[in-house]
């Protein structure tokens, strides 16, 4: 089959029939790389990347390892698509296909390939591939980076054996002779946290930080959300304190964990307190924190303070939601407050907001509790209005 079929095929850009042809040796690359272009757009079906190995390998040409490499990267980072549902899983199925019959057709696969085959599967949900890629990886006796490694620890720790991902951690990469670097860390900690190992994985915090690995704000926020999630929030403020007197800024993220775990254990002034020190930080808050924040109060019938946090979005940038709008009026219909319940429902049929189902229920039994029959029968038919 004439090497030219391929760049027909694959190429997205018509050439001129002027231009000379490219060198034979040089339409697989070019093949791949249009093929490449394609899965980054959403374009490329399964059965046509099928089609391009089937050409590729018929071809006298070798398959060039850095296309290759480069189309294999781009389907491990595709999204699900209408045209692709699995990326990842095309680039595995596609590679095992062309090493058991290429022969000498494939130039031998690098370090890289097999990094990004490990990270492919990693993301199809294959972690038991993950370790027979790193086998065939060792097998070859190429000298191994960090990122194999961190790809390894990945697919150890969603096959939830974070001990093995651990003795990995701290043995078997320093025998090795790879150093584990901050990411090494941050996907073992998250492992253990995901297996309830609160302890171990806070130990291997600590650990790291004595062998000289800065944690970065990923890492923090990962035990700062652990530490909250279970309660222990004054462990919780001291990574938190930890984190800001060594210069590593919280992101909205991090505030967002230790202010949802001040409010469910209860510590309303303490979730004040923290939101407006990430304000003062320069963190800006997201829909979600404004909304977990307002939630919070009125949850504590705070609705005073929740209004004027409430207000305050706008203030800031940050306009309301149907969400924010829901947990207002549901905290005034708890306290009884039905007339701020009315004014502010007009307020956002004001501001342009569209009431969705849950925020007429909470009106409609707001009135039928109160023995307003009348008034929960308008809103029910305003509702069906707005259905119509």
């Amino acid at each position: 089959m004439p090497t030219g079929r391929l760049s027909s095929i694959f190429t997205s850009n018509a050439t001129s029939s002027f231009r000379a042809p490219s060198p034979q040796p040089r339409a697989p690359l070019a093949a791949l790389a249009a093929a490449t272009e394609r899965v980054c757009a959403g374009t490329l079906r399964p059965e046509e990347a099928h089609h391009l190995f089937d050409e590729l390998l018929s071809q006298a040409a070798a398959v060039p390892v850095r296309g290759l490499n480069n189309f294999l990267a781009a389907l491990a980072r595709a999204p699900p698509s209408s045209t692709c549902s699995d990326g990842p899983g095309l680039a595995i199925a596609l590679f095992n296909r062309m090493s058991q019959g290429a022969g000498a057709r494939v130039v031998s696969p690098t370090l890289c390939t097999y990094s990004i085959l490990m990270d492919c599967c990693c993301r199809a949900g294959r972690p038991d591939l993950v370790v027979a890629f790193f086998g065939r990886l060792i097998r070859l006796g190429l000298r191994l980076n960090v990122i194999p490694f961190n790809n390894l620890l990945k697919g150890l720790c969603k096959a939830k054996r974070s001990n093995e991902a651990l003795d990995l951690l701290l043995h078997r990469m320093p025998e090795l002779d790879c150093a584990p670097d901050v990411f090494s860390y941050s996907i073992v900690i998250n492992g253990c946290f995901k297996e309830g190992e609160v302890d171990k994985a806070c130990n291997l915090f600590h650990g790291m930080i004595q062998l000289g690995v800065q944690p970065n704000v990923v890492i923090y926020t990962s035990i700062i959300d652990a530490l909250s999630k279970c309660g222990a929030m004054d462990k919780a403020e001291v990574v938190f304190r930890q984190m800001v007197d060594k210069g590593i800024g919280p992101d909205v993220m991090t505030c967002t964990s230790l202010i949802h775990g001040y409010s469910i254990s209860g510590r309303w002034k303490a979730a004040v307190r923290v939101f407006k020190e990430m304000i003062s930080l320069g963190v800006v808050p997201d829909t979600v924190m404004w909304n977990l924040f307002v939630d919070s109060l009125c949850k504590h019938r705070r609705t005073k303070e929740a209004r004027v946090i409430f207000d305050s979005m706008a203030a800031k940038g940050q306009k309301p939601d149907t969400v924010s709008y829901s947990i207002m009026l549901n905290g005034y219909v708890k306290e009884g407050c039905f007339d701020d319940m009315t004014g502010l429902f007009n307020s956002m049929l004001q501001n342009g907001v569209v009431p969705n189902h849950h925020i007429f229920n909470i009106l409609i039994n707001a009135y039928a509790k109160r023995g307003l029959m009348d008034e929960a029968m308008h809103m029910f038919e305003v509702m069906r209005g707005n259905k119509e």
